[in-house]
């Protein structure tokens, strides 16, 4: 038996209307078209799906059993043809997030907070880029978006700029270094360093200043959370290196000191890496101008 969702369509419309003649309005087809259809259709079940006699004309066993499966095909039909409406016209879709910036997950959650409130219908998730290869993730399509600070020549691929930063030195006050008005990378020997938990290329103390000047802490300890690491600070257990828009508040608390990175400081920039082909879907710009806004509100706290 070949059931097409037009049968679907055709049973629950008479049964809904009672009769044939206002199902066929319904379905705007003749009824001379519709009485043709349920021949047929009935010809290919070998039974009848209607009591012919009664009015309104009702379904028979048969018919209702094809009436619980039109009841549950076509909300499924019509559900997945509004997704393709809203994929079309890019009120929905996908946002696979992964973050090669660990400070990030405190920038992004107010982003993704305010985004979620009218992009209801896009899905969007998280994953810490930091565990596994973001970029080839994101040419392969596993993820959407990859937060990076370290731009790359990919085919298809476009960093997108989101916002500046500094890398920032950060100890308690009663740090010894404390009394400099800069940090340079030969002050590191014989410091404890806390970083967060992930490889040294992909922390800017090491890749911006300690790699390139050779140089290595007496010894390196590592915390998932920046509340901790500052915890640790103001406790003189070490010293860290942050970017200047997480620690933005410690710079007026009177248990630590902030200094830049060499004399004339050291810059960094956070970009968006985006598939090209979906750069101009709806979401994806509105998903960059809210991070573009939560950043400058970070950066002007």
């Amino acid at each position: 038996m070949h059931i097409e969702f037009r049968h679907l369509r055709t049973i629950k419309a008479i049964h809904e209307a009672g009769g044939l003649a206002k199902a066929a309005d319904q379905l705007h087809i003749t009824q001379s078209a519709l009485s043709h259809q349920v021949k047929g259709l009935e010809d290919q079940a070998g039974v009848e799906l209607f009591v012919r006699r009664s009015k309104p004309l009702r379904l028979s066993a048969a018919g209702l059993r094809l009436l619980r499966l039109a009841n549950q095909v076509l909300p499924q039909i019509e559900a997945t043809l509004n997704d393709f409406t809203g994929l079309r016209d890019g009120s929905s879709g996908r946002m696979h997030i992964a973050i090669e910036c660990h400070a990030c997950f405190e920038w992004l959650f107010p982003v993704l907070e305010r985004f979620r409130k009218n992009w209801g219908d896009v899905d969007v998730d998280i994953r810490p880029g930091l565990a596994f290869d973001a970029l080839p993730a994101l040419m392969k399509e596993d993820v959407d978006l990859v937060v990076s600070s370290d731009p790359e020549e990919l085919a298809g691929i476009e960093f997108i700029e989101l916002f500046d930063y500094a890398p920032v030195f950060v100890a308690s006050k009663d740090h010894p270094l404390a009394k400099k008005d800069y940090i340079d990378a030969t002050d590191f020997r014989g410091e404890t360093l806390i970083t967060y938990p992930v490889e040294r290329t992909r922390l800017d103390v090491f890749s911006e200043l300690l790699i390139p000047a050779k140089v290595e802490p007496a010894v390196v300890r590592q915390a998932e959370l920046t509340a901790v690491i500052l915890l640790l600070v103001a406790s003189n257990r070490g010293v860290s290196v942050l970017p200047d828009w997480v620690v933005r508040e410690v710079i007026y608390s009177s248990d630590y000191i902030t200094r830049p990175l060499t004399k004339d400081g050291i810059t960094k920039r956070l970009y968006a890496a985006i598939r090209s082909d979906e750069r101009d879907k709806p979401y994806m710009q509105e998903l960059i101008k809210l991070a573009r806004i939560e950043a400058r509100k970070l950066q002007e706290a």
